[in-house]
């Protein structure tokens, strides 16, 4: 009995954050989700059941289409190179010099303001005509004339990827050293008593102690791309065209702008699937590779 007591009394603590949980998550997913069903304009009470038009719809729409083809594209393209470039930037900051300190403190820097602010001065740089600050440098020094770099379809998607890829790799370095800091020296030193060279100490010690790091970093890269608003907004506002539209400007869009509550609520629900199901499939492969390695 006393026990039990215990139980409820701990299980107590957590009513508020459920309460809370509830009215700002759960909430709103139902009602998303209902009103993916109707055609709910926004200015009235008045719910006409649709069916499954607005889910039909999604897949004609061009824009919603060419969103999500983005969308994807900029999830997978930066947590690839997002994890390409961190971990071993994270083994050079764990190297001691004099100014490891220093050297953490600025490539974590770019991860601390508004991905808004990084993607404007992004924007001063990048921007496809002549004054552009990146152009003006190629045609100083190598002669070579103003690139599209935010105006070309391949070129923008490929830039908005890099200025995302650049203003978050120093945060999952920074999450990687912690993790290299935690691995005992001795697992080194044996490797190279065995004759392990650095190749192979990173093979085979490194690698599979880092693999849980691995696993948080790409879920968090994964999640935090399939939610990708204010990078590609403020680089092209999702042009040229549909080409750097993404999911999230679309339900901005269709829902507010647009007032189709209901379209925008059946975008919303099939986006949390897809970003649920991906979530998923990530978590448990990658807790697979842990265990292989």
């Amino acid at each position: 009995m006393n026990k039990l007591k215990r139980q409820l009394q701990f299980q107590s603590f957590l009513l508020p954050i459920l309460i809370v949980y509830t009215l700002f998550t759960i909430y709103p997913l139902l009602q998303s989700l209902f009103l993916s069903f109707t055609n709910f304009g926004g200015y009235s009470n008045i719910y006409d059941f649709v069916g499954f038009r607005n889910y039909k719809r999604l897949f004609v729409d061009d824009a919603i289409r060419a969103s999500i083809s983005y969308t994807l594209l900029f999830t997978f393209g930066k947590a690839l190179l997002v994890t390409v470039l961190a971990i071993p930037l994270a083994m050079v900051l764990d190297q001691k010099f004099l100014t490891r300190n220093l050297h953490r403190a600025i490539f974590f820097f770019p991860s601390i303001p508004s991905g808004l602010l990084i993607a404007y001065i992004w924007g001063f740089i990048l921007a496809p005509i002549g004054s552009g600050v990146l152009n003006k440098i190629l045609n100083q020094l190598f002669n070579i004339g103003a690139q599209p770099w935010l105006s070309d379809p391949l070129l923008a998607k490929w830039s908005t990827i890099f200025v995302a890829t650049w203003a978050i790799t120093g945060w999952h370095a920074v999450l990687y050293l912690a993790f290299l800091q935690s691995i005992p020296k001795d697992y080194y030193e044996a490797a190279s008593i065995d004759g392990a060279n650095r190749f192979q100490q990173f093979r085979y010690v490194t690698l599979p102690l880092l693999a849980p790091a691995m696993t948080v970093s790409v879920m968090l890269l994964l999640t935090g791309g399939l939610k990708v608003f204010e990078i590609p907004f403020a680089l092209t506002k999702g042009g040229p065209g549909f080409e750097t539209l993404t999911v999230t400007q679309v339900i901005v869009q269709k829902g507010i702008t647009e007032a189709q509550y209901g379209l925008a609520s059946a975008m919303s629900v099939v986006f949390f699937l897809i970003v649920l199901a991906i979530a998923i499939f990530q978590v448990t492969m990658m807790q697979r590779r842990e265990q292989d390695l």
